[in-house]
């Protein structure tokens, strides 16, 4: 279905399922380790797929057996404080984490340093039983740098993160899992499958709901709980005078299937 001899490094496919967009990141000879060039290509594709009607609904994952693990840690070798602060990096995270359309990961094999990032930076998290996350940074004299203490810290608390991240350990999926990092946990091979399904589950739902939904949640997760409240409330209320609304109401009474077009 996706050949392997394709030697891009993000391979981008359009609706290989009815209105799903799948990037891959294809560097299994390093599993998939992220480097500059990924990481825009990664944010182009998620650009692309934000600004595409018919895409309801995006999957990220890695080619091969593995998820992404950790940035490529031979392009940090000589680089200094002013070239780092230079690439400007953020630009590239900040184009998932605030994609208006849901973002699953599908983990498999690794995902550790900027690959447990990466799939942090998703609304659902999709993993093998097998897989295995960590941010390793502080083996290195390093440090998390693309939310790994703090997207962390707010998945599974103060106490669990920083045993995590100062001793650099890496921990299984199921661990994750209990933890509330991982979403849902697969057999091995199949997080890619339960992914694109769980996105063509989206994709049937309707759009504006969807997004109203996801902005609440990522807008409401840091705020006073009064003002979450408030932004949810007045999303309710806007979804009142779609047409979706109109047809999600009509189906049930009428008991059939609804047909959602995102008006």
């Amino acid at each position: 279905m996706r050949p392997a001899s394709d030697q891009s490094l993000v391979v981008v496919e359009s609706r290989p399922f009815a209105n799903v967009g799948l990037v891959e990141i294809n560097r299994p000879e390093v599993r998939n380790a992220i480097n500059l060039e990924v990481r825009e290509k990664l944010a182009a594709a998620v650009a692309g797929f934000s600004e595409d009607a018919e895409i309801r609904s995006i999957v990220i994952a890695g080619r091969g057996a593995n998820f992404a693990a950790g940035a490529d840690v031979r392009a940090f070798e000589k680089l200094g404080s002013a070239e780092v602060l230079l690439q400007r990096t953020h630009r590239y995270w900040d184009v998932i984490a605030k994609c208006p359309k849901p973002v699953i990961a599908a983990v498999e094999g690794f995902a550790l340093g900027g690959g447990c990032e990466l799939a942090m930076h998703a609304d659902i998290i999709v993993a093998a039983r097998t897989a295995t996350f960590g941010q390793p940074e502080v083996k290195l004299g390093l440090m998390p740098g693309a939310g790994g203490t703090q997207r962390l810290l707010r998945a599974i608390g103060k106490y669990k993160t920083l045993m995590l991240v100062l001793t650099g350990d890496m921990f299984a999926a199921e661990d994750a899992e209990r933890a509330g990092l991982v979403s849902i946990l697969t057999d091995e091979g199949e997080a890619l499958q339960q992914a694109l399904q769980i996105a063509q589950k989206i994709g049937r739902l309707p759009p504006l709901a969807v997004e109203q939904i996801k902005e609440a949640v990522v807008n409401g997760e840091d705020a006073p709980l009064e003002t979450a409240l408030r932004l949810e409330r007045k999303a309710f209320q806007l979804l009142f005078d779609t047409a979706d609304k109109q047809e999600g109401i009509a189906a049930f009474l009428e008991k059939r299937k609804a047909s959602f077009m995102g008006r």
